[in-house]
């Protein structure tokens, strides 16, 4: 699983979410948007979210920090994580 993390400098919840996923032993590509507002504006045009962070898993925008915290706490998080490390490579 791919896991992107859009985050700012100063974000409580952007700390959060990188604490879960290092503790759940999840690797991801942090992509902070401090004083890049170009980046920025093409990311709220794509979620229609101003608020960070904003995370993606592979391609599919989950939300922020309590949508990665409710996956988290169903196994939803866990599953996706695992599926992937123990699927098969082609034939």
């Amino acid at each position: 699983m791919r896991v992107r993390l859009y985050t700012t400098n100063m974000c409580s919840y952007c700390v959060r979410a990188k604490f879960l996923l290092g503790k759940r032993g999840i690797p991801y590509q942090e992509i902070n948007l401090s004083g890049d507002d170009q980046q920025r504006a093409e990311l709220v045009r794509r979620t229609g979210w101003r608020t960070v962070p904003q995370i993606f898993l592979d391609d599919e925008f989950i939300g922020g920090y309590q949508e990665l915290a409710a996956l988290d706490r169903t196994g939803e998080l866990a599953r996706r994580a695992s599926a992937q490390a123990v699927e098969p490579g082609p034939a």
